[in-house]
């Protein structure tokens, strides 16, 4: 296995707001690099500038603009790129979505997911460089409580080894990998899912996150991510995120 410094590079991270992001952040900031992140609160933004100092640079944006990759990619040459941004899905069942509610995720994380690997590919970063996508265990069983969130996530860990297998065709030396993190109550987005799961499974949230073997914090999917950019020989296209490892799926 071969590893990568990150002193000294630059990393841009969607969604850095709040939940697996922010702690991504830090994360990447911790282990060195500069980080970029890239989010639509600018007050929330903010406070991580004011904890991370001159490590860290924020950009409001909105992860939809068809023009952020190439803004962002040309303007910060970065040699990692984490996708982490997406919306929060209505927790209801199909009969009570509508389609707009239904495709949203595809209208935010997929779009940008996409924009972004499309970016990479056209304009390909530096030779070594690592670009990681968060999907969703969600991906693997279904979500019938979540609209298209699921299938949503499911086509990013798609894209991404699509985009993987593009680079490999034509010797980019990128490495492309999706991670997919399980349910967690860590996050406004996970503990909306606990909560209806476990209400539809008629169990306490406690007993139905311990089914899951245990909940999955931030702070672990952070170091998780760091690990999976730093060390070279993570080379599988995907990865299930459990509270206790990672599997190459």
């Amino acid at each position: 296995m071969t590893t990568r410094e990150l002193s000294g590079t630059t990393a841009v991270v969607t969604g850095t707001s709040r939940g697996f992001g922010r702690a991504m952040a830090v994360s990447l900031a911790s282990h060195g690099a500069h980080v970029v992140g890239v989010a639509r609160n600018e007050d929330l933004l903010n406070e991580l500038k004011d904890e991370l100092g001159s490590s860290f640079t924020p950009e409001v944006a909105d992860i939809r603009d068809p023009g952020l990759p190439q803004r962002l990619l040309s303007t910060y040459s970065p040699q990692t790129l984490v996708l982490n941004a997406g919306a929060t899905p209505m927790t209801v069942p199909l009969d009570q979505q509508t389609w707009e509610s239904f495709s949203e995720n595809w209208d935010h994380d997929v779009r940008h997911v996409f924009q972004f690997l499309r970016e990479t590919l056209l304009n390909p970063l530096e030779p070594g460089s690592v670009v990681v996508s968060l999907s969703s265990g969600a991906a693997l069983r279904g979500s019938p409580l979540s609209g298209g969130y699921a299938g949503a996530k499911a086509t990013i860990r798609f894209i991404s080894a699509y985009a993987s297998a593009e680079a490999k065709s034509r010797s980019l030396e990128l490495r492309f990998t999706a991670i997919l993190p399980q349910l967690t109550p860590a996050t406004k987005l996970g503990a909306a899912g606990v909560a209806a799961y476990a209400e539809r499974a008629g169990l306490p949230a406690a007993e139905f996150v311990d089914q899951l073997g245990g909940a999955l914090t931030p702070e672990f999917v952070a170091e998780t991510v760091a690990g999976v950019v730093t060390d070279n020989g993570y080379s599988a296209d995907a990865y299930l995120l459990t509270a206790t490892e990672l599997r190459p799926l």
